[in-house]
């Protein structure tokens, strides 16, 4: 009678090539935790929409961003949240949405982008950088919208930032937009390219003019909310965005890519091509 430890193994006969099987790659999408906890943060926060319309509406005065808040010549105007709401509105705006498609919108843009970034500076560097870029965000309303009375809600400058800052890696070999795609980790922590080479590569320069476009054509993102209509603030879309290009090398935890490397690096083409 034949047992298993009878049988000759397979691979020991000459002359016949010992059988290789590749490791599953992972999904391209995975969410760490520092992503998962912000969506559901904004989920959360918009079941405001279940409070009476009084109370709703309140929370958009208190929390959204006003940019007639900043007018010292509307002495008399009194906005809900005072002098406090001055400070905090530049970031919490970008918690609050005006309805699902708006909330569902900006989480599907930050998954992928999002995702990588969240893996890559850790979660203290991923809240932080979001809230600078809605920060940033904000301010590019700001002075664009001086006398605005409508407040601005919804998360897209920190998004469009989530966006700009990934793609200041996503195409090196080895990240997660390239044809040599690492595991979900390691592709999150590939060196990045200087600003300068970045600029340079045509994927990069396509990915800007494509961003740019949709943006100031459909501007799919943060809304002006008021009682009659509802307006998209792309300024703030692209103030976010700048920010997180600019401001990304002060959050990055991995060391810098030299000119050479990065040259040799950005030469991303599959060898199946």
């Amino acid at each position: 009678m034949d047992t298993p430890h009878d049988s000759p193994p397979q691979d020991s006969q000459p002359g016949l090539p010992a059988a290789h099987e590749e490791a599953p790659r992972e999904p391209i999408l995975t969410l760490p935790f520092a992503l998962t906890a912000y969506i559901v943060l904004l989920a959360v926060i918009h079941l405001r929409v279940l409070l009476p319309p009084e109370l709703e509406n309140w929370t958009i005065d208190v929390f959204g961003f006003i940019p007639k808040r900043y007018d010292s010549s509307l002495l008399n105007l009194q906005i809900p949240g005072g002098a406090g709401a001055k400070v905090w509105s530049f970031v919490t705006y970008s918690l609050l949405h005006a309805n699902l498609t708006h909330l569902g919108f900006n989480v599907l843009w930050l998954l992928p982008f999002g995702s990588a970034l969240a893996r890559r500076f850790g979660a203290v560097r991923f809240f932080l950088f979001l809230a600078v870029t809605a920060a940033a965000g904000a301010l590019a309303h700001l002075v664009t919208h001086e006398h605005a009375v409508a407040p601005m809600i919804g998360a897209s400058a920190s998004v469009s930032g989530a966006m700009a800052a990934a793609i200041r890696f996503a195409f090196v070999r080895g990240s997660f937009l390239s044809f040599n795609r690492s595991d979900a980790d390691t592709a999150a922590r590939v060196p990045a390219l200087p600003l300068s080479r970045a600029l340079r590569d045509g994927r990069v320069v396509g990915f800007l003019a494509v961003w740019f476009g949709v943006n100031i054509i459909f501007g799919v993102g943060a809304i002006g909310v008021d009682s009659e209509t509802t307006s998209v603030a792309w300024q703030a879309h692209i103030g976010g965005f700048f920010a997180g290009l600019l401001l990304f090398t002060l959050f990055d935890p991995v060391p810098r890519m030299r000119n050479d490397a990065a040259d040799a690096s950005s030469q991303d083409v599959s060898d199946r091509i």
